[in-house]
C-alpha cells in the first residue's frame, strides 16, 4: 500500500530535519575536563582556546637595574615665569623636567616589561586604580603603567586649570578638563600600548608617559635605577626598557620557578 503524505506531513519532515542534524552535530563535539591550578575542575569545548593561570608557588623574580654609561646630557630648564600660576610653585619661575634623571651612573623613569613570553595566560584587570595628579604643573608620576581596563584616575592638586590630552594609537583619544583643585575624572585604555604619551594644552611642558600592558608583570625604574617584577611564571622572556630620550633595549633571560633573576640595560 502507498503511504501518501499531506501538506503539513511534508512541511514538518523539512523542519524537523534540519534540526536532528544540528543535534547529532552538537552531540559529536566533545568537552574535556581541565584542571585549575587550585584543584578545581573546568571544562572547555575548545582547550585549544584555554588560557592558564599562574601558579604563585612556582614563580620568580626578575630583578634588574638601568644604568646610563658616558657623559649625561646637560638637562632642560624651562622657564615659566609666562604663567604666574606656576611660577610661584617653582623657585626662579623654572622647572627641569624628569626626561633625563641620572644619579651615580643609575638611570630613572625606565619602563621596564615583559614584552614576549605570555601568549598563553590570562590576566584580570585590577579593580585598583592609578593616580597621577597634576602638581606643581608636572604630572606625577611622570612615567608609569596600567594593565588594559585598568581604572586610571587624573587628579588636579593644584589651584589652576589643567587637561590632559592622551594620545594613544590602539585606544580611544581624550582629551578631560580639570579646572579646579581636588577634581578627578577616571578613564582606561582598551588596548596594550608602549607607551601612551600625555600632555597638558595649558601648560605644554606638562608630558607624561603610560605604557599600556595585558598583564602585571612591569615596573619603572627608581632614582638608583633600579626594578623588580615579581610572580613571573615559569618561562623565557623577552624583557625590553624603554627611555623617552634614549630608546629601547631588550635581552631575553629564562626564568624557573622560585628563582631571581638579575639584569642589567645600559643605555648611552
Amino acid at each position: 500500500m502507498q503511504t501518501k503524505w499531506s501538506p503539513l506531513s511534508v512541511r514538518m519532515t523539512y523542519v524537523l530535519i534540519p534540526l536532528l542534524l544540528i543535534l547529532v552535530a552538537g552531540c559529536g563535539q566533545q568537552q574535556e575536563e581541565v584542571s585549575a591550578p587550585d584543584g578545581s575542575v573546568e571544562t572547555f569545548s575548545d582547550v585549544s582556546e584555554q588560557k592558564r593561570s599562574v601558579d604563585p608557588a612556582a614563580t620568580g623574580t626578575l630583578k634588574g637595574t638601568a644604568f646610563f654609561d658616558g657623559e649625561v646630557p646637560q638637562p632642560r630648564v624651562i622657564s615659566v615665569k609666562g604663567n604666574p600660576e606656576c611660577a610661584l610653585l617653582h623657585h626662579n619661575g623654572e622647572i627641569i623636567p624628569e626626561e633625563i634623571m641620572v644619579q651615580d651612573g643609575r638611570l630613572q623613569n625606565v619602563f621596564v616589561y615583559i614584552k614576549e613570553g605570555l601568549e598563553g595566560y590570562s590576566f584580570s584587570a585590577p579593580s585598583e586604580a592609578i593616580e597621577i595628579d597634576n602638581k606643581n604643573c608636572v604630572y606625577v608620576p611622570h612615567v608609569t603603567g596600567a594593565q588594559v581596563d585598568q581604572p586610571l584616575v587624573f587628579l588636579n592638586s593644584d589651584s589652576t586649570l589643567h587637561n590632559v590630552h592622551a594620545f594613544p594609537k590602539n585606544s580611544k583619544p581624550f582629551n578631560l578638563g580639570l579646572p579646579f583643585a581636588g577634581m578627578k575624572q577616571t578613564k582606561k585604555f582598551s588596548s596594550p600600548e608602549v607607551m601612551v604619551s600625555l600632555k597638558c594644552d595649558v601648560h605644554p611642558w606638562m608630558l607624561g608617559y603610560v605604557g599600556v600592558l595585558p598583564h602585571p608583570y612591569f615596573g619603572v625604574t627608581k632614582s638608583d635605577g633600579s626594578f623588580e617584577l615579581k610572580g613571573l611564571p615559569p618561562g623565557e622572556y623577552l624583557v625590553e626598557a624603554w627611555h623617552e630620550k634614549f630608546g629601547t633595549q631588550s635581552q631575553k633571560v629564562t626564568i624557573g620557578s622560585q628563582e631571581t633573576k638579575e639584569v642589567e640595560f645600559r643605555f648611552q
